[in-house]
């Protein structure tokens, strides 16, 4: 199963549809909610619990069957997957349904590469810099994306660059727009800035791809993006 993250499918709406055929292409099927299924996480950052634990009791009735069959449950964003791998079981830590769900959820790469390990991948030799979201690099860990990056036979470049500094919606509000700014231009934004027209600028996180895009005004690319291009 695919799950598509509310940012994802508001915003990129594409990033889903790349994501399924790149996953169709590897042989499994991919099934989407008939809605979109929202990880709670701009509730719970403002601090209303109970709205967002009604909102996830929501999400758990719509993927009950899936995640009782143990399907994987493969997500998008890294926010999101990150909420149902570690702030859904501090929500609800006596719920095994729950336990289960943050168990099956997987992202993207992480899916291809314990599930799908010697599925075909498309060689793209080109050059890229990759920006590592946040809950990326704490809770799911980046080795799954540098070990598929390296099936593709991309070149590409991990910034050290640590925050992008938008995080949601703290780059959004006017009294923390500058601090914000500071942390992008610490090593991010020059870096790109700096990039060959023809570099691939990879970042999978929706707070990522707005402060690198409406900073530089150059398009970033989600990695199921890049494979499906390269198909």
């Amino acid at each position: 199963m695919l799950w598509p993250d509310t940012f994802n499918n508001y915003f990129r709406p594409q990033t889903a549809i790349a994501a399924t055929l790149v996953l169709e292409s590897l042989g499994f099927t991919v099934a989407i909610p008939e809605r979109p299924l929202c990880c709670g996480r701009p509730l719970y950052d403002w601090g209303m619990l109970d709205s967002a634990k009604r909102l996830w009791r929501r999400t758990m009735r719509a993927l009950q069957r899936e995640i009782e069959a143990g399907t994987s449950i493969v997500g998008l964003e890294p926010a999101c997957v990150s909420a149902f791998r570690d702030e859904l079981p501090g929500l609800f830590p006596h719920d095994a349904l729950v336990q289960k769900l943050s168990k099956q959820t997987l992202f993207f790469t992480e899916f291809i590469e314990r599930i799908g390990k010697d599925a075909p991948l498309p060689q793209i030799g080109r050059s890229a810099l990759a920006q590592i979201h946040c809950h990326h690099d704490s809770v799911i860990q980046p080795q799954s994306e540098r070990w598929v990056l390296g099936r593709l036979d991309l070149d590409c470049e991990f910034l050290p660059s640590g925050c992008c500094g938008m995080a949601g919606s703290f780059g959004f509000e006017s009294e923390k727009y500058d601090l914000s700014m500071r942390a992008a231009e610490r090593v991010l934004l020059p870096r790109i800035r700096a990039a060959a027209p023809d570099t691939t600028l990879l970042a999978n996180g929706f707070s990522c791809r707005e402060q690198i895009e409406q900073a530089t005004g150059r398009k970033t690319t989600h990695i199921a993006e890049l494979i499906s291009q390269a198909l």
